[in-house]
């Protein structure tokens, strides 16, 4: 091969390696820079202009985040609820999301407006309420800090009753964009976050002691603080008759997979998506038909 042709080629290749190189460098430095997952939940509802005002506070901060509402819907007050949806939805979202929690019956007290950082690396903006509880207890919390800079914060004229607006959704918004958390306020020690007195099921020599969590949504399905791995140390198997005492009150109801197993109408206990012991009816609304109140005891004997 000619001399003059052998070295065009091989300065050539060169260049067209450095090329790929400063390429992937790019896209490299262009994917750890890129924005954050918000995901957004609160009680606010939407019959108003409190969500649009908030996703416009975010975006005005962080103009390509993408925001994905959990629900806005959460019972007006209920932190119980809140802290539910947050912790069941938190696996789904990228590692590296954060989630702007608004139920906040305390707000403008002396409670706190926080950042909370999981194990996982999802950050959590949320009042200092409890909310974190089921999350904590899960994923656990690495690390933890108090919004105070107003430089986080939407400005000065910050309201007493609209926080969601003012704190939450702007220090959210810092984080999507890849701000450091260190500059949101003084660091909290994560023991002393505010937690819920959430009630686990228990197992004892008769059987297991457990509590109705909520309601599966418009449907009315009853959700009970029991995994599917608890359940089973009970003994029971798909088809069997499960007894139980509800509220009070004696029932005996089939175990099956999924609600076409019994006919329409026809009550069961099943496994939902979200591995937890269950009570709905097919085609029904188990809570309308059986008047179970919210956080009622129930208790299910050992398989004899």
């Amino acid at each position: 091969m000619n001399p003059r042709r052998r070295t065009w080629i091989i300065s050539a290749l060169a260049c067209a390696l450095t090329l790929s190189i400063l390429h992937s460098s790019v896209a490299g430095a262009q994917q750890s820079s890129r924005t954050r997952v918000i995901g957004f939940i609160t009680d606010f509802d939407v019959r108003d202009d409190a969500i649009g005002i908030c996703k416009a506070v975010m975006v005005g901060i962080a103009p390509d985040v993408r925001i994905i509402d959990i629900t806005h819907q959460v019972t007006p007050f209920d932190i119980v609820e809140g802290a539910r949806f947050i912790a069941g939805s938190a696996p789904y979202f990228p590692r590296d999301a954060v989630i702007v929690g608004v139920i906040d019956p305390g707000v403008g007290s002396a409670r706190k407006a926080i950042i909370a950082k999981s194990k996982t690396g999802q950050f959590f903006v949320v009042p200092d309420n409890g909310l974190l509880t089921l999350v904590q207890d899960r994923d656990g919390v690495e690390a933890a800090r108090e919004i105070t800079n107003p430089e986080w914060m939407i400005g000065s004229k910050i309201s007493s009753t609209f926080h969601g607006r003012d704190i939450f959704s702007p220090a959210g918004a810092h984080l999507a964009r890849g701000d450091d958390w260190t500059q949101a306020g003084p660091e909290l020690d994560v023991s002393k976050l505010v937690r819920l007195d959430i009630q686990y099921a228990t197992i004892d020599e008769k059987g297991m002691h457990a509590q109705v969590l909520g309601t599966d949504g418009p449907f009315g399905n009853l959700v009970l603080n029991v995994p599917a791995d608890t359940f089973a140390k009970l003994g029971y198997q798909l088809g069997d008759t499960v007894p139980i005492t509800l509220d009070g009150r004696d029932y005996a109801f089939p175990f099956h997979k999924t609600f076409g197993d019994v006919p329409v109408g026809k009550p069961l206990f099943y496994i939902d998506s979200r591995g937890r012991l269950s009570l709905g009816i097919n085609q029904r609304n188990f809570f309308e038909t059986y008047k179970v109140p919210e956080h009622a005891d129930l208790f299910i004997p050992k398989k004899q």
